[in-house]
């Protein structure tokens, strides 16, 4: 039996051969999607496309150098959530290594003893908080690794722990019913009164509350009865000796009291940055430097020490760190080659041949299949709103459905496609395959998108608005 699940397991693609075949493909398409742009303009300090503009130009497919080009040069435009990544796993290490994070969640998860159905809701709940206002997303990585012990210290496995953290501001960040960073950039494209339509946004936030809780809650309670149920079970099997063992934990010091302060109030200027400064991953990163050095020197540790941790805490990241770059490289071949606005285009045409209702269900799927190529929910928004805010007006559908219709595409799609640099970073961070995830998370993305369907009926038959 072991041999045939060895057998099975070698079967699967590295995410790197996943990725790179993509590359190529991408680079095929190249010679057979007819070349085309769109112009862009400047507007209210952003740059947005023409959606009028758009014709054929001179086709300049991607040669086989090309192709490996696309590599270094998508590490270099996701250069900074691959540095990110580097510097929190680092920072977070030296964290780690002090003892603190071990005191502090063996004393959550012994007061929670009995009481582990509360962690679920009141995880997901919180970060749900954070994607809903802020657009919590890359700023949720740091997160994981907390999650994951809280979850192995209570009974549960690491998919557990990155899904309460990930999943939950992955619902406020799909339901957007305050985050200025996708809703509120693409309703100010859309020329609609910031923040409007939040009263069905909300009923959106709470419904796909409901379904992400219930889904993680049936996977949880099925491992903790049975361990080898998990999805990542040679993973746990591989990390047991790091799992907090509740019936003897370690003794909460005064260095350990410390280093969580150091790390609450790191957390807590970050926050205050994100809200009144907005600071992005540069400063965050900063941040997490800064915490890393003092938390090491509070703790005990001399700064040889503390050079030597984040040396070590950097170097497990390098798997997870490179994939992000890897990745962008898809989105590196299409620009260049001059076809990622023809798919865009292409996929915008034809939703013109449907009726109403299938219309603004269509609109949902075009952007969850841009996403694909345009993960970013200010750049879609940036690229797909100048579009479908024209067309929504042609075929009869308020702006404010447009709008629902991105940020469904925008936000579900995130927890699964391969070219989403904060997905490939909290799977980095937890160290869980990248289809062993997609194995849990699937079936939940096709409830998810129904759901998003029947809202988006919803919304045409209300006539969402205000306009």
């Amino acid at each position: 039996m072991e041999k045939t699940k060895e057998k099975k397991k070698s079967r699967v693609p590295h995410s790197y051969v996943i990725l790179f075949l993509m590359i190529i493909i991408m680079a095929i398409l190249t010679y057979v999607i007819p070349a085309g742009q769109f112009e862009r303009v400047d507007v209210g300090g952003r740059t947005v496309v023409d959606p009028s503009s758009y014709s054929s130009v001179e086709s300049n497919p991607a040669t086989i150098f090309d192709v490996f080009k696309a590599v270094p040069k998508g590490l270099g435009a996701a250069q900074s959530i691959v540095f990110f990544i580097f510097i929190v796993g680092g920072s977070f290490n030296i964290i780690t290594q002090t003892g603190a994070i071990e005191a502090g969640i063996s004393k959550i998860a012994v007061s929670l003893k009995g009481k582990e159905k509360l962690l679920i809701p009141l995880i997901v709940l919180i970060f749900s908080i954070g994607g809903g206002t802020i657009g919590m997303a890359e700023e949720a990585i740091v997160f994981v690794p907390i999650g994951i012990a809280l979850s192995r210290a209570l009974g549960y496995d690491a998919v557990v722990g990155m899904a309460i953290v990930s999943l939950g501001a992955a619902v406020g960040f799909t339901s957007g019913f305050m985050n200025p960073f996708t809703v509120g950039v693409a309703q100010g494209i859309a020329e609609i009164p910031l923040f409007t339509g939040i009263e069905l946004r909300l009923v959106i936030w709470v419904a796909s509350l409901v379904l992400v809780i219930a889904y993680i809650y049936r996977y949880a309670n099925k491992v903790k009865a049975n361990p080898e149920l998990s999805i990542v079970y040679d993973l746990e099997q591989e990390e047991k000796d790091h799992v907090i063992d509740l019936s003897n934990v370690m003794e909460m010091t005064k260095k350990h009291v410390m280093v969580l302060l150091v790390f609450a109030l790191g957390m807590v200027l970050l926050i205050f940055g994100v809200f009144k400064y907005g600071w992005y991953i540069t400063e965050i990163a900063a941040i997490f430097i800064a915490m890393g050095i003092i938390a090491g020197l509070v703790g005990g540790m001399n700064v040889n020490e503390i050079a030597k941790e984040f040396i070590l805490g950097a170097k497990e990241m390098t798997t997870g760190a490179i994939v992000v770059g890897v990745a962008r490289g898809m989105l590196v071949i299409m620009e260049s080659g001059l076809i990622l606005d023809s798919i865009v285009n292409g996929l915008a045409s034809a939703i013109t041949m449907l009726p109403k209702s299938i219309s603004a269900v269509g609109m949902l799927v075009v952007q969850s299949f841009i996403n694909f190529f345009i993960p970013s929910g200010s750049g879609q928004a940036a690229t797909t709103m100048p579009i479908m805010t024209p067309l929504a007006d042609v075929i009869g559908l308020t702006r404010q459905t447009a709008v629902l219709a991105y940020q469904f595409g925008d936000g579900i799609s995130n927890s699964i496609v391969p070219t989403s640099g904060v997905l490939l970073a909290n799977l980095s961070v937890a160290k869980i395959k990248y289809d062993s995830w997609v194995k849990f998370v699937w079936p939940l993305i096709i409830l998810w998108t129904l759901m998003a369907a029947v809202f988006m009926v919803i919304a045409t038959a209300i006539t969402y608005g205000p306009f």
